[in-house]
């Protein structure tokens, strides 16, 4: 069909069952079908992929789509295959097939079946390809995914930089480059590769107003708030996306064991299963898929309700492109990534072995993410602001829908404090990594500081007034202001830059973002380390107490043998009102809850019904017991009587990490004789001494029972009696 005949409003309706085009979709059609070479940036759910199959089926001739992903390829020709009675129209020519169905391909290419074929860049490269494809009428080429030409693009592949080269050996074809995701910068790098300079652009606007985006600090809690969130969204579809197929197995079992349908999804499943997963989750037979980005291509499920991020990604373009996954449909879509400094100090490590120029652009990218994962600014305009867009955060599309403009983060001034930082990183010659600055900054001494003798320079000890945690994160917000970089080949030592030389000379203000990171104390947690977190209700946390003074009173134990602090304040954050529900409580056994739950339990149900309390029933976060065969061994091989040193040898620990376990063992509620070890270690005497103390006491803190002994025992014997003590007289 020539394009002066086609009415595109009927074919529209005619293959895809619309009445009416969606945004820019008509003009970049028409763009296409009169064979102009085309460049088009449309978000996620923009309706992309219609912009050239359309002209496709109406065009005369095989359009070529190079696409980057097998599942992507598969999904598309599935949809287009449905569209037509002819199953040929639409064919994948990759790698995965056999002799016989390559054959086939070419039959239907050749007999004028196939209106869209589809094939990875690398099939491209194949001579046998390039002559068939020359011996037939191709309509024009599309190269999805153009993102993937760019060094700077977040998926960049070398093979796509080759493609100008193929396409010219196939005469004059016109060329269509689509991405989803592309700063100015990598706009620029895909029509420069595809000496397209003159390409009719069109640009989509990026905003998506029905997305919440929100950032939240990563705890030890990670697991339960994810549960918690999951089960706020109950029947919702959502996808979770982590960094490594370790974390992906281990947060889907974690979901599986609380009840959540989740199924996991990364390459090193088998394909079978890969696609089972895909499928569960397209039909709805699950809510949940854990993944790597490996997933998600390919997904056009348009009523996905949530994204999280349990790994912070490595740039903007690959957070934009995975938020973008939800609420394609309009409709709700939350973006939820969990941050930590350390997972980025953790990803430039992953880069310090690749080339200069490769750690120089992966550097920059992950500052990018750095900085809008600290901003106090509209998470929205931040973003639109990367990919050359303007937004106005008050009257905006969709302006109030992200965490800092609901909650605005607190901010203080630090221009003082920047230009003592500045100052010595100038004044220490600009060798020091962080480490090293804030140590300076504090007064402290390590190995490097001490040889490069700057502990006797006057400036040392200049940000006493500070502490570490305030000059890490004012670090990073400089790094992200750009008035100090990291330097690539020196990884990681602190430079200064042209803005931080101008800034000493002419300080001007500078507005710090108070840190948001929960701190990592805990009330007890030498012994309970598997952290609470939240706040429990004070006033139910205080009646417990009492009660558990009351309880111990009368059984002749001290407090702490009927329950640890970090348990009663697990109850005023549960509200358990069953034993059963008592028996998830942090740190307390069935056998604990039988023990001694009852009249907790009463008094829990009574205050819960007088105060109309909405219990949080999903905070409780059942383990997978990953764990669990370590425990047991250790309870097996103490009722054997074996040495502790032996045991700990076995499974590769400290005696540290041994006393550990074993306290977590005996603190829920599980019984640990090791009378036979201590009798070695110290005399009857001495274990009698020691049991009368904790008796009496009113905390089983080591510390203070070393304070009350002055020296007579080490930590390691207290211990040691401490879980004989409380194996007894608590389980």
């Amino acid at each position: 069909m020539k394009s002066a005949e086609i009415d595109l409003h009927k074919e529209l309706k005619r293959f895809f069952g619309f009445s009416q085009f969606k945004g820019l979709q008509e003009d970049v059609v028409k763009s296409i079908i009169t064979g102009q070479n085309t460049f088009v940036i449309m978000p996620t759910g923009g309706g992309k992929s219609l912009c050239y199959q359309l002209p496709a089926l109406v065009l005369e001739g095989t359009a070529i789509v190079v696409s980057p992903l097998i599942a992507l390829m598969k999904n598309q020709v599935d949809a287009i295959r449905s569209l037509s009675t002819e199953n040929g129209v639409a064919h994948v020519l990759n790698s995965s097939l056999t002799r016989t169905e390559v054959n086939q391909v070419k039959e239907d290419v050749k007999n004028g079946v196939t209106k869209l074929l589809y094939v990875a860049p690398e099939s491209l490269t194949k001579e046998e390809y390039v002559t068939f494809l020359n011996e037939v009428k191709i309509s024009f080429v599309a190269i999805d995914e153009a993102h993937c030409i760019s060094e700077w693009g977040h998926d960049f592949r070398p093979e796509y930089r080759n493609l100008r080269n193929i396409i010219r050996q196939l005469g004059d074809v016109p060329i269509i480059g689509l991405t989803a995701t592309a700063t100015p910068k990598v706009q620029e790098d895909i029509l420069k590769n595809l000496e397209m300079p003159n390409a009719n652009v069109f640009k989509a606007s990026f905003n998506r107003p029905n997305l919440f985006y929100e950032i939240k600090s990563k705890t030890k809690n990670i697991e339960s708030d994810i549960i918690r969130f999951i089960k706020q969204h109950k029947g919702k579809s959502g996808v979770i996306y982590c960094l490594s197929r370790k974390k992906v197995e281990e947060i889907a079992n974690v979901l599986q064991v609380n009840g959540i349908s989740a199924v996991p999804y990364h390459a090193g499943l088998d394909a079978k299963t890969r696609a089972k997963h895909q499928d569960m989750f397209l039909m709805e037979e699950v809510d949940v898929v854990v993944a790597t980005i490996a997933f998600g291509m390919g997904i056009d499920k348009p009523d996905v309700r949530y994204v999280i991020h349990h790994d912070i990604p490595k740039s903007l373009e690959s957070y934009y492109q995975e938020t973008g996954r939800a609420g394609r449909d309009g409709g709700e879509g939350h973006c939820l990534a969990y941050y930590s400094y350390k997972d980025i100090e953790k990803l430039e490590k992953f880069m310090a072995g690749k080339p200069i120029a490769e750690q120089e652009i992966g550097f920059a990218l992950l500052q990018e993410v750095v900085a809008y994962a600290e901003t106090s600014m509209s998470r929205r305009k931040f973003l639109l602001h990367y990919f050359g867009e303007e937004f106005d955060e008050v009257h905006g599309d969709g302006a109030d829908m992200d965490d800092n403009v609901r909650n605005p983060k607190k901010k203080v001034e630090a221009k003082d404090n920047v230009v003592t930082l500045l100052e010595i990183v100038r004044d220490t010659k600009q060798v020091y990594k962080t480490k090293e600055i804030v140590f300076t900054l504090l007064g402290k001494v390590n190995a490097t500081v001490k040889a490069n003798k700057t502990d006797s320079l006057p400036f040392f000890g200049k940000g006493s007034n500070e502490n570490e945690k305030y000059w890490i994160a004012l670090i990073r917000q400089v790094l992200v202001a750009g008035l100090l970089r990291k330097d690539i080949e020196t990884y990681g030592v602190l430079k200064m830059t042209e803005a931080g030389t101008a800034f000493i000379a002419k300080p001007k203000s500078f507005m710090m973002t108070e840190d948001h990171e929960y701190s990592d104390s805990d009330a007890n947690a030498e012994v309970m380390n598997t952290k609470v977190g939240a706040v429990g209700d004070e006033v139910l946390i205080g009646i417990l107490k009492d009660l558990c003074k009351k309880v111990a009173k009368k059984a002749g134990v001290p407090p702490f043998v009927v329950f640890q602090e970090p348990s009663l304040e697990d109850m005023g954050l549960k509200y358990p009102v069953t034993l059963e529900e008592m028996a998830n409580v942090h740190g307390v056994s069935e056998g604990k809850a039988k023990k001694y739950g009852a009249e907790f339990v009463a008094v829990i149900k009574k205050y819960v019904e007088e105060n109309d309390i909405d219990r949080p029933d999903d905070f409780v976060v059942k383990s997978t017991g990953a764990n669990s065969a370590l425990k047991l061994y250790i309870i097996q091989s103490v009722d054997r009587k074996l040495s502790l040193p032996d045991i700990a040898k076995a499974k590769g620990l400290d005696m540290d990490g041994l006393l550990k376990e074993m306290e977590q063992i005996v603190y829920s509620g599980t019984k640990l004789n090791i009378s036979y070890w201590l009798d070695e270690t110290l005399d009857e005497e001495q274990q009698e001494e020691i049991y009368e103390y904790f008796m009496g006491a009113d905390t089983d803190n080591i510390k203070v029972a070393m304070e009350e002994f002055d020296g007579d025992f080490d930590t390691e014997e207290l211990r040691l009696m401490r879980i004989q003590f409380i194996s007894k007289e608590a389980n």
